[in-house]
C-alpha cells in the first residue's frame, strides 16, 4: 500500500486530486500538509481561515499537519520548514508526496528539487489535464468552491467572493484560465465528492491588500437535518476543538464499511436502531 501526503491548499485543486488519489489502487492518503501564515492564521494567499481548513479535514477524515510560516518568510527558511515535514512523513512511512498542480512546469520542477534526495517521490494527479473540462467536471461530480482571492491584475475584483461555478467560468475573460492555474483567483471547497458532508459558511468582508483582493469566508454552526441519525442509538453528535458540530457513527468502530462522519441527512441505513425515548 502506497501512503501518500498531500499538500492541501484548501482549494478546488486540492480537494480534487484527492477525490482521484482515492480511487487509484493500492493508494492510502495518510494526511494532509497546509501551510498557515502564523500572524494572519490563515493559509497563505487562499486566505482562509485555519478553522475552516481544520474543517476540511474532519470532512475528509483526514490527519491535518500544519506549517507554521512567519510573516515575512524568505525560501530558505520555508524550505527548512518542508524539511521537517517531509521527515516526518519518512517516519510515518508514507513514500510519496502529491500536488495539485496543473501545468505549469516551473513549479512543477520546484516541487521536484525540493523532494530530490529526502526518500520521497513527488506525484501530480491532476497535471496537464485540460482545464476548462476539468472544471466543469469538478461542478458535475459535485465540488462547490468560493473565490477567496483575485489577482485584479489579471482578473476584475467583482469576481471575488463569488461561487465557482458554470455561470462563473461562463463569465470569465478568455486570457483567464478556468481554473485560476496562473494566479487568476483562488478558491475554498466547501463541498466536494470525498467530504462526509457540506461545510456550512458565508461570506464575509472584501479587502484589496498587497496588490490582491481577498473575499473571507466565515463558517456557521447550524444543526444540519440529520435524518435517521437524529433517532438512531449509534450516532453520537460531536463538537471539536474550534467549535465545529459533526455527527459520529459509532458502528463505523466496528465495520468499516460504515462512514466515521457520514453525509447529512441520512434516509437509508442499515446499522439504524432507534434511540431509547426518555
Amino acid at each position: 500500500m502506497r501512503r501518500i501526503l498531500l499538500s492541501w491548499s484548501s482549494g478546488k485543486d486540492s480537494a480534487w486530486a484527492l477525490h482521484l488519489l482515492r480511487q487509484m489502487p493500492n493508494v492510502q492518503v495518510a494526511a494532509l500538509v497546509t501551510s498557515f501564515n502564523g500572524s494572519a492564521d490563515r493559509v497563505a494567499m487562499h486566505a482562509v481561515r485555519r478553522s475552516l481548513v481544520e474543517t476540511q479535514a474532519d470532512r475528509v477524515g483526514l490527519p491535518l499537519w500544519s506549517v507554521e510560516l512567519p510573516s515575512p518568510c524568505s525560501n530558505a527558511v520555508y524550505e527548512e520548514l518542508m524539511a521537517a515535514v517531509w521527515k516526518r512523513a519518512l517516519s510515518e512511512g508514507i513514500t510519496e508526496v502529491a500536488f495539485g498542480d496543473l501545468f505549469l512546469q516551473d513549479i512543477r520542477e520546484y516541487r521536484e528539487r525540493q523532494l530530490q534526495g529526502t526518500g520521497l517521490t513527488p506525484l501530480f494527479p491532476v497535471w496537464d489535464l485540460p482545464t476548462l473540462p476539468l472544471a466543469r467536471e469538478m461542478l458535475r461530480a459535485g465540488v462547490k468552491a468560493k473565490i477567496t482571492c483575485v489577482d485584479p491584475a489579471k482578473l476584475d475584483r467583482s469576481f471575488a467572493g463569488r461561487e465557482f461555478d458554470a455561470g462563473f467560468l461562463d463569465s470569465l475573460p478568455p486570457d483567464v484560465d478556468p481554473c485560476g492555474e496562473n494566479g487568476e483567483f483562488h478558491t475554498f471547497v466547501y463541498d466536494s465528492p470525498a467530504f462526509s458532508g457540506p461545510i456550512e459558511i458565508s461570506g464575509g468582508v472584501v479587502v484589496e491588500r498587497e496588490g490582491f483582493v481577498f473575499a473571507d469566508v466565515v463558517p456557521d454552526n447550524p444543526s444540519p437535518d440529520a435524518g435517521l441519525c437524529a433517532s438512531c442509538s449509534n450516532a453520537k453528535v460531536v463538537t471539536s476543538d474550534r467549535g465545529s458540530v459533526f455527527t459520529k457513527c459509532l458502528v463505523s468502530e466496528k465495520n468499516s464499511a460504515f462512514p466515521r462522519y457520514p453525509r447529512l441527512p441520512v434516509f437509508t441505513c442499515s446499522g439504524w436502531n432507534p434511540a431509547k425515548q426518555l
